[in-house]
């Protein structure tokens, strides 16, 4: 049996594999892509798939900030769904931290930050739960515990470029779940799904991970849903 949950990259990119519209912060695919004729008629499709995606959902401070988590408002509604958070430095402040709370049933947060605000949320906010790492964060430790400390047998991957090439190098990613979008972006700096330091001799190449491709969807717009089992 395996020792950790069966994971899942889910992402939306471009033909050419950019998952930003550009290379700073104020360059993002959900606040742009509506505004681009040919490309925001079929956006809908994505976050209709996001909404079947699985219970645990990992993700990055850095990406939830950069969408707005700091600055919205206490939800209504909470969603069926355990957030994991991987947030250094840190990137979400208390009210993001509060906010992800209200919007969720459970928020994981692993840091190596010992002053992360989720720490003194957690006095308050009865599903808050911390993954503290001294130096560095152990991620094959890190997905062994979401499974044997909090029951995780499935888990989406929403991360950024870094975070997913990194999970890629160690064997943590079992499934591509890729929504195309009809657009080219370009830009040597920007985002793309896979990112990370480039490879750089022959003995890097032990790095690289084939795919099985295992469904194509042709969506509505010129929209693609591509699903890859990865071969580890």
């Amino acid at each position: 049996m395996q020792d950790r949950p069966i994971t899942t990259l889910y992402m939306l990119m471009s033909v050419d594999g950019k998952i930003s519209t550009g290379d700073t912060n104020e360059m993002d695919v959900d606040k742009d892509f509506p505004n681009i004729p040919g490309v925001s008629e079929g956006l809908h499709q994505y976050y209709d798939i996001e909404k079947t995606t699985d219970y645990f959902s990992l993700n990055s401070g850095k990406v939830f900030a950069k969408i707005g988590f700091n600055n919205r408002d206490i939800p209504q509604v909470k969603i069926p769904v355990v957030f994991v958070v991987i947030d250094n430095k840190p990137h979400l402040t208390e009210k993001g931290i509060n906010y992800l709370s209200k919007l969720s049933e459970k928020v994981v947060v692993v840091t190596t930050n010992n002053s992360h605000p989720a720490k003194s949320a957690s006095g308050i906010l009865e599903n808050i739960e911390i993954l503290q790492y001294e130096q560095k964060i152990d991620f094959v430790d890190m997905f062994k515990k979401l499974k044997t400390q909090f029951g995780a047998e499935r888990v989406t991957i929403q991360s950024g470029g870094a975070l997913n090439s990194e999970f890629l190098k160690l064997g943590l990613i079992d499934n591509l779940s890729i929504v195309v979008a009809p657009i080219l972006i370009g830009g040597k700096n920007t985002p793309s799904l896979i990112d990370g330091e480039s490879l750089h001799v022959v003995e890097d190449l032990q790095n690289i991970r084939a795919l099985k491709l295992e469904n194509v969807d042709v969506l509505e717009n010129s929209y693609l849903h591509l699903k890859y089992k990865v071969i580890n």
